[in-house]
């Protein structure tokens, strides 16, 4: 499972670094980023998820991975 944001639709709310700190974090701008190469760790898949239902412009994307 990875994650990713789209920058083309992120408005910079931060609900995802908010609501998973260690998979997201904040540029410069205050806009959200994918840490590291967006590979969700063991225990981190609620968080991830969390993070996808709670962003306004569905921004962040949960990808699975066959």
């Amino acid at each position: 499972m990875r994650v990713r944001i789209d920058p083309e639709r992120c408005q910079g709310h931060g609900r995802c670094y908010d609501l998973a700190p260690g998979l997201f974090g904040e540029d410069d701008e205050g806009y959200g980023q994918v840490l590291g190469d967006g590979a969700v760790p063991p225990g981190e898949e609620q968080a991830a998820r969390l993070a996808v239902s709670n962003c306004p412009e569905r921004a962040v994307a949960v990808l699975q991975e066959v």
